[in-house]
């Protein structure tokens, strides 16, 4: 009897430990934690990326999902893939310019995007242009993520 005490003392001891971490989670409006929509899975990366001034109908707002793919994304497959292969070894595929880097004076044109949302359960807020050399590259490496520009 006392056996079966202690083992229920520890079980609910255990539980009531994970109140307070689960107090500090995201919450939603009413301060309880959030919850993924229905038929979103929890762990799922979701990114909302809009691009402008690309030309030839590929500007406009896209959803893209991974695990599983999907979204309004026009290659969403291919574009969870890409993110995938770069975010291999723990590199973080939408990490800025480092500071101070040389990059040749070209202009790629006046193309723009903006990603925003969650990779690896981490927040994503990055934008990207052509206005050097590093910037086009650094937007080339992204496709299919962002659209393939033909300057």
């Amino acid at each position: 009897m006392l056996r079966r005490l202690a083992v229920t003392v520890a079980a609910s001891a255990a539980a009531l430990s994970a109140v307070p971490a689960a107090a500090h989670a995201d919450t939603g409006p009413l301060g309880l934690p959030s919850l993924p929509l229905l038929g979103k899975p929890a762990g799922q990366d979701q990114l909302r990326i809009a691009v402008s001034d690309a030309g030839d109908g590929r500007d406009g707002t896209y959803d893209l999902e991974c695990g599983p793919a999907g979204g309004s994304h026009p290659e969403p497959s291919d574009a969870c893939a890409r993110l995938d292969q770069l975010s291999a070894d723990g590199h973080d595929p939408f990490a800025p310019l480092p500071e101070g880097a040389q990059c040749t004076m070209q202009y790629g044109g006046s193309a723009t995007a903006r990603i925003t949302g969650t990779w690896h359960g981490r927040p994503v807020n990055a934008t990207y242009k052509r206005t050097d050399g590093c910037e086009i590259s650094r937007w080339q490496g992204l496709v299919p993520v962002l659209p393939a520009t033909g300057r």
